[in-house]
């Protein structure tokens, strides 16, 4: 709600916009929810009760904390909250414990943190010069963004009924972009860095943060053709964007390391014995991959090419700790995805390196990264997909051309999250609200650009 008191000044129109969604999320409290939901309750156990000595090394439940040391301390103080609903939801051993209360704290707890995704959001709006002003309000490019990012279909389904917090993470995003466009750069990467350690996914997008403000804040000045002035360069900035970096690692890390356990946490933050895609596949390259492997042995079983004995029985998409061996196509390794990601990557950052084009350029680079990551990463989540789809928004109001590749992006993305919501009484909620999000998408941007 303080979001929504600092958004006034924007109008009542978005206040409303805010107050409508929150109460749609209240409503969507009853739904179903994933094993997400006990995921997050069990690292509420873990933070409050026990010692920060045995967060990374507590595995009663198969749900360890994977997440890094900013979330744990976001979870404890949840946890200080969450007392006051049920007791009983911080006890380790209660596993799969989903009491109403507990229900009720879980979904509210998101609901309240999506207060910084709101602000987020406004922050956002100020940096948007879109085609046209518009005679009517709903033809704004401002009212049009914020409708494509308060309402979007994608987080609304995953963090309000599948269940998780990147409403919370995304905010840290959003606002962390918005001061790029403010030429706020020491908040725009201190933001970014706060992020890195309260979700390691965002390391996908770091090249984009990293080669902009070398590029345009360490050096401070062009040549006439748009080339680098080298004598421009400014040590004292990037000695001040270094300080940022590393007081933020410290005071996130700083703990684990005089424990000795720096080892153990990032052994939990990037569990390379996972499959090569998640249980849900996310709609990548490696999907294709091994759905590409998968026809290729059966075709191999039926000409008795490939001895029955020989075939691999585990699954390719186990979610857990177990590896899989490709039948007939060169199995994938870490590594592998590692490369073909910074591969997929260097043309847009070489783009924004040699031909800047402002906050703007960095906004398309770092759009471009999610989706090379997202498109060759190592067990990529569908979920993912929102790191390109929500900064693509501010894109979308902009130019045309955004907004058709922002239209495709949305429509296939949204719908690739489909599975996440398998019961029987989801199926109308999730029809409906990606059918409501999709045709105000295409009706709104192109009554913009008409």
């Amino acid at each position: 709600m303080a979001a929504l008191r600092v958004a006034t000044g924007a109008g009542n129109w978005f206040s409303a916009l805010a107050l409508g969604v929150t109460l749609l999320k209240c409503l969507l409290i009853p739904t179903y929810h994933s094993t997400d939901f006990e995921v997050h309750r069990n690292w509420l156990a873990i933070t409050h009760s026990l010692p920060i000595s045995q967060w990374y090394y507590e595995a009663t439940s198969e749900w360890t904390l994977d997440y890094p040391p900013f979330f744990a301390w976001f979870e404890y103080a949840l946890s200080h909250v969450a007392k006051y609903f049920d007791q009983e939801m911080l006890n380790v051993h209660n596993l799969n414990y989903s009491s109403s209360r507990t229900l009720l704290f879980q979904r509210f707890s998101v609901i309240f943190t999506d207060a910084l995704f709101v602000y987020a959001v406004y922050e956002c709006c100020k940096c948007i010069e879109g085609k046209k002003a518009g005679k009517e309000l709903t033809e704004k490019p401002k009212f049009i963004l914020s409708v494509l990012l308060l309402w979007n279909f994608g987080l609304l389904i995953v963090d309000h009924i599948h269940f998780q917090y990147n409403g919370f993470l995304s905010g840290l995003m959003l606002l962390s972009i918005a001061r790029l466009f403010q030429k706020r750069h020491m908040e725009g990467a201190f933001l970014f860095a706060v992020l890195l350690h309260f979700k390691h996914i965002y390391l996908y997008v770091a090249p984009a943060y990293g080669i902009y403000l070398l590029r345009s804040y360490c050096f401070t000045a062009n040549k006439p053709d748009g080339s680098i002035r080298w004598n421009s360069f400014s040590f004292v900035r990037l000695i001040s964007l270094g300080l940022i970096v590393f007081l933020v690692s410290a005071l996130s890390l700083g703990p684990f390391l005089a424990l000795n356990q720096l080892p153990q946490v990032f052994s939990r933050l990037f569990p390379f014995k996972r499959g090569l895609c998640h249980a849900y596949w996310a709609p990548n390259f490696w999907a294709l991959y091994s759905a590409l492997d998968k026809v290729l042995s059966v075709i191999g079983l039926e000409l008795k090419l490939l001895d029955p004995n020989k075939v691999p029985k585990a699954s390719m998409t186990s979610g857990l700790v177990q590896q899989f061996q490709h039948t007939v196509l060169p199995s994938v390794t870490p590594l592998a995805t590692l490369i073909c990601t910074l591969i997929a990557i260097l043309p847009s950052i070489f783009c924004l390196w040699f031909k800047p084009q402002g906050p703007r350029g960095f906004l398309r680079c770092l759009i471009l990264c999610a989706l090379s990551s997202f498109m060759f990463g190592w067990h990529v989540h569908e979920k993912a997909i929102l790191l390109a789809v929500l900064p693509m928004s501010l894109l979308s109001v902009g130019k045309a051309g955004d907004a058709s590749i922002f239209l495709i992006l949305t429509t296939t993305g949204h719908y690739s999250l489909f599975p996440l919501l398998f019961t029987a009484p989801e199926l109308p909620i999730k029809i409906l609200l990606m059918l409501l999000f999709t045709i105000y998408s295409i009706s709104s941007l192109k009554t913009l650009f008409r």
